[in-house]
């Protein structure tokens, strides 16, 4: 029986393709059964054997790559795994692919395309593998909402950001929702967060996404959304109505000052094979805001989050996990469950409003639960 995820690729650089196949077919576990320069091309073969995967490039000759999703989506919904070029362009691009149905994005440069393919090979072959394993009957539909402006963030010195096993002398009494997700995580997250008040409690987010892509995520969220979202930067406050996305290729931690929060984003090694890491913002959570948070890990694949959602939930904070029927990879709420870390698992639908409900009453029901 062959249990090899079957990918097709559509790219109009031969050379792309060409490199594509030669970096997935190390892997065992992959079989590229074609490889298209265009989406007319690829519908011609794709109606001789239908991929478990498709990696679509954005600008192609004939017909572009976010028309070909749309048509995907439209009548054969197909997990789809998005090459787009790691520029501010692209990155909008990106956001109108996720909107669309892709289930992740990949980021590719305008130069040393080959190299780059060649160094990320690891990378592209762990999105695929999770994109093999997506639920698209769970893949939320896009949401229009009226724009909100941005506000100019609250900003305090490095000086009064407190070191992060710092207990400090004054205990907040502010609420912290921590969100963790991976694929499926930005459709995952505009459902929720396009669902929630401009009075609901600050909320820290780790989305794996490339860098300059969570700017563009941010944006597109701020918006459609009541809640300011945006980028976070060192400094910025979490206060409620405000919800920050950690940026691509950085960790972002929690710190407290008295009783104020503020996030920290800093460079260092990936963890968990993934920078930013979920593990790092739970953990910074848990220590810095203790029983006054909630944490919820949500669709995605691996094992990011689940030691940090335990520590969470050690500390006296609320846990919630996506659960599988939602979920579009049940991957990383899987994992934080098999380690005890998950204190209830709830549907996608019921998020927000776990969010708007935290507190004493929703605490002891959960840990009732």
């Amino acid at each position: 029986m062959n249990t090899k995820i079957k990918v097709m690729l559509v790219d109009d650089s031969a050379v792309v393709r060409q490199v594509l196949q030669q970096v997935l077919e190390r892997d065992k576990n992959i079989e590229v059964i074609g490889a298209a320069a265009d989406p007319i091309f690829a519908q011609s073969r794709m109606s001789k054997q239908w991929p478990d995967v498709i990696v679509l490039d954005v600008e192609m000759p004939r017909m572009d790559g976010i028309t070909f999703l749309k048509k995907l989506m439209a009548e054969r919904p197909t997990p789809v795994v998005m090459c787009s070029s790691l520029t501010s362009k692209g990155a909008e691009t990106s956001m109108k692919a996720l909107a669309a149905g892709a289930v992740a994005v990949v980021a590719k440069p305008t130069v040393g395309v080959k190299e780059y393919l060649e160094s990320a090979a690891g990378q592209l072959i762990m999105e695929i593998k999770a994109a093999a394993k997506a639920n698209m009957r769970n893949m939320p539909t896009a949401t229009a909402a009226p724009a909100q402006a941005v506000t100019t963030p609250a900003k305090f010195s490095a000086d009064a950001v407190i070191p992060l096993r710092s207990s400090g002398s004054t205990v907040s009494t502010n609420k912290i929702a921590a969100l963790g997700t991976s694929t499926g995580g930005t459709q995952a997250l505009e459902y929720v967060l396009t669902r929630l008040p401009r009075n609901c409690p600050g909320i820290v987010i780790v989305q794996h996404m490339p860098e300059k892509f969570t700017a563009a995520f941010a944006e597109r969220l701020n918006s459609i959304c009541e809640l300011e979202i945006l980028e976070a930067e060192s400094g910025y406050q979490v206060a409620p109505g405000r919800a920050l996305i950690a940026p691509g290729g950085k960790h972002m931690l929690l710190r407290r000052n008295g009783a104020q929060y503020f996030v920290e984003i800093m460079s260092g090694p990936p963890v968990n094979r993934h920078r930013p890491s979920v593990d790092v913002l739970f953990r910074s959570v848990a220590q810095a805001a203790g029983r006054n948070a909630l944490g919820i890990i949500m669709t995605g694949m691996g094992d990011d989050g689940a030691k940090g959602l335990l520590e969470l939930r050690n500390a006296g904070a609320l846990t919630i996990g996506q659960d599988e029927r939602s979920c579009i990879v049940y991957g990383m709420p899987k994992e934080a469950a098999k380690i005890g870390a998950v204190a209830r698992e709830i549907s996608l639908d019921r998020i927000p409003q776990c969010i708007l409900d935290m507190g004493a009453s929703l605490t002891a029901s959960v840990q009732r639960g």
